[in-house]
């Protein structure tokens, strides 16, 4: 059985060679071999200082394969390409700052038995910030919304799954991706586990996620579900209901009372408020209808500059 480990590398020049050094150490420890390392490189901003570093560890390591995109895609993009690199029976998702550490390993790669699929690492103490946690909990709940994840699923960054997954992920050809997404997609639920794991302190700097990023990241979920349309038709209906009575009840006082009804700044009110839900509805359409434009015209998931060590591009 051979093991892939795919790590999206932004701005991890000062880490990836601790991160890939102590997890190879720590396969070779629990007997996991052979293993490969594919490092995706999500053009990082930083003056070529990250694909020096990936550059020089394929030289030194013939386990690495080291990516370079032309430009910046997202750490979920990273992952699709990292996965059509990727040819081992079990692969292997893990961070470039050391916060999925591979001490870990032994815990995770237990949970991937014949039961289960797929298993996704969780952490009681997360060494986010409160912003962050604020986000992992945003998303959590609003995915078991929008594409039914069980409630009892936690996940994170930190995953691991058979080759058959892996080999369903790659299909899916749109720009627009989301991993938990692809995933629930791929594997029955109860084929899912969710074991505990350690969460560690970032080795160096920052995240690089902005709250931009993490709203778009988000928005990536709405790709795999109807649900927000259904919202939509559902509150417009909703809404025009409220409008009926309203009229029933205002031509019932009319009659009743035989009194002029002021209400101007009300009715002006409501019509502002009703154009503000059409223009969002319509908004949430044309984010799927652009969404599938760019799909038909081939967008890409990612473009690849240069591939350097063991595998080159193509190879089998």
């Amino acid at each position: 059985m051979k093991y892939s480990i795919v790590i999206p590398c932004y701005k991890s020049s000062h880490t990836i060679r601790a991160v890939v050094e102590e997890t190879a150490a720590e396969m070779e420890r629990l007997g996991n071999t052979p293993f490969e390392f594919v490092l995706v490189d999500d053009c990082s901003p930083d003056g070529g200082e990250t694909v020096k570093e990936l550059r020089a560890l394929a030289e030194d390591h013939d386990y690495v394969t080291a990516v370079c995109l032309a430009h910046n895609g997202g750490q979920h993009n990273a992952l699709i390409c990292g996965l059509n690199y990727a040819k081992g029976d079990v692969i292997i998702f893990m961070d470039d700052d050391g916060q999925t550490h591979p001490s870990q390993l032994e815990t995770m790669l237990g949970g991937l038995d014949d039961d289960h699929d797929v298993v996704y690492g969780y952490y009681d103490d997360k060494k986010h910030s409160g912003f962050r946690n604020f986000g992992s909990w945003f998303t959590h709940t609003t995915v078991r919304i929008l594409i039914g994840k069980p409630k009892d699923m936690r996940t994170s960054s930190f995953v691991c799954m058979k080759k058959y997954v892996r080999d369903s992920i790659i299909t899916y050809p749109a720009h627009y991706t989301q991993m938990q997404g692809l995933i629930l997609r791929t594997v029955t639920t109860d084929r899912i586990a969710s074991v505990p794991i350690q969460h560690f302190d970032r080795a160096y700097g920052q995240s690089g996620y902005t709250l931009k990023k993490l709203l778009s990241l988000w928005s990536n979920i709405a790709g795999f579900s109807v649900v927000p349309l259904q919202m939509a038709q559902r509150f417009g209906v909703f809404t025009t209901a409220c409008g009926v009575l309203g009229l029933i009840w205002l031509l019932f006082r009319k009659i009743i009372s035989k009194t002029k009804i002021a209400g101007w700044t009300s009715t002006m009110m409501t019509m502002i408020i009703l154009a503000g839900i059409i223009i969002l509805t319509l908004g949430i359409v044309g984010e799927y209808v652009g969404r599938v434009f760019l799909t038909m015209g081939n967008y890409p998931q990612y473009v690849v500059r240069e591939v350097y060590g063991a595998k080159q591009e193509g190879d089998e």
